[in-house]
């Protein structure tokens, strides 16, 4: 029995011994193309001031505190009473000196 017709007959005609050939003869084929890596794209988000304490490691009122001194604010999305904020936009933001000493 040649690849062709091996290729075309159903997995579970197959015996073992057909389908571990089918599978060395294939494999070498799909080592050949490239692997395409996709970077993880996907935001991150926090909610809620307990998120935000979360984020950077801190007690619920000095979250409080961060959110109230605008320091983060493009990072924060508040509809109403849900606080939604980008956690690495947050983290940039944070880590900027602004004003201050100098």
């Amino acid at each position: 029995m040649n690849f062709d017709e091996l290729r075309l007959k159903p997995l579970w005609q197959m015996t073992g011994e057909e389908f571990l050939l089918l599978q060395q003869h294939v494999e070498p084929k799909m080592q050949q193309q490239s692997t395409i890596v996709v970077p993880d794209t996907t935001k991150k988000y926090v909610y809620g001031i307990a998120g935000i304490a979360r984020l950077f490691d801190c007690s619920i009122p000095t979250a409080s505190r961060i959110k109230k001194s605008g320091k983060i604010a493009k990072a924060i999305t508040q509809i109403g009473r849900k606080i939604i904020v980008d956690a690495e936009q947050a983290l940039e933001l944070a880590g900027q000196k602004s004003g201050g000493r100098k």
